[in-house]
């Protein structure tokens, strides 16, 4: 079974400019997309390997990565109507 990758470029394509801008310009912005991205290589592994983790401690990640996903995606929305 093929496990996707959620990447915010791969989620929001259409978003890629901003995204990379807000990257390279927002430390904040920045420093929620690196944990983001360390939350979803963390679940991702789990995922591919099928490791032995608690359900509640992968369900703890998701919840954290989709809380993210949702802040980095109102700042790119944000970021966007500003422009």
């Amino acid at each position: 079974m093929q496990i996707a990758k959620h990447t915010l470029v791969n989620d929001f394509p259409d978003h890629q400019h901003t995204i990379r801008h807000l990257k390279m310009n927002d430390n904040h912005f920045a420093k929620l997309f690196d944990e983001y991205h360390e939350l979803e290589s963390e679940v991702h592994h789990i995922e591919k390997n099928d490791e032995p983790v608690a359900d509640e401690y992968l369900d703890s990640l998701k919840k954290r990565r989709v809380h993210l996903k949702d802040q980095l995606f109102n700042l790119v929305l944000k970021t966007e109507k500003s422009l």
